[in-house]
């Protein structure tokens, strides 16, 4: 059994997905889950009530602040997942997902992504037929599990992490040097298609944050981030 914290931001105000990530992931049978939700509720507007909601923000914050503030004792769990609000997951996800990231060693991973999702790079798409793969590029969401010794490595993002665009060229480099291992799998995959991507903030601030980011730090091309090492069926 592994202890793993669940850190996730909703927009209180929006149509969102928080309480069925909740209850998805506390009825795994395999670990035992803390979770963690900060709210974002606009003007103070919005349901704030999700249980494990422990910070209300009633303005936009940029995720990985609120993320790091979520998490400072996250080096006293086994796993740390990050999740967003506008994802579905299957039954039993957690304890295939997780199961699966030990299974084949991965300290940094993600679930594949249906093929009905909104999808921004195509290498996170569900394969058929396999079970994991072994990558050199875990995006930096909608879900992602950070093992304990990445954490050490990737924690805290710091404030310049803003929403975290760049950040998934940037772990490969760290996490490969360390000897450890990246991955995505695919036997527990999860939907994203409730809102398109990058509809709650300044796009061109992210963007532009990314190139400073990729500017100053060894991060991978997506020539080389694009790269499956291994395939498991």
């Amino acid at each position: 059994m592994s202890d793993i914290l669940l850190a996730g931001i909703y927009l209180a105000g929006k149509p969102n997905t928080a309480g069925h990530v909740a209850y998805e992931c506390a009825r795994s049978r395999d670990h035992a889950v803390t979770q963690r939700w900060a709210a974002i509720a606009a003007g103070g507007d919005g349901d704030c009530s999700l249980p494990g909601t422990v910070a209300i923000y009633v303005a936009p914050e940029p995720k990985f602040g609120i993320i790091d503030r979520l998490t400072r004792d996250a080096g006293y769990f086994d796993w740390l997942i990050i999740a967003d609000d506008d994802i579905e997951l299957p039954k039993g996800f957690l304890d295939r997902f997780i199961g699966a990231a030990e299974r084949y060693d991965f300290a940094i991973c993600q679930p594949a992504r249906s093929l009905d999702s909104f999808v921004d790079h195509g290498i996170v798409l569900q394969m058929p037929g396999l079970v994991a793969r072994r990558t050199r590029f875990v995006e930096i969401g909608p879900l992602v599990a950070i093992r304990r010794d990445a954490m050490a490595l990737l924690l805290p993002f710091g404030p310049e992490a803003g929403m975290g665009w760049g950040l998934d060229f940037v772990w490969p480099v760290a996490v490969e040097a360390a000897g450890l291992r990246l991955g995505i799998v695919d036997a527990s995959p999860i939907a994203h298609r409730l809102r398109r991507p990058v509809t709650g903030y300044d796009h061109d601030g992210a963007a532009r944050a990314m190139a400073d980011r990729l500017a100053s730090r060894r991060h991978l091309p997506p020539s080389l981030a694009f790269s499956v090492i291994e395939a498991y069926a």
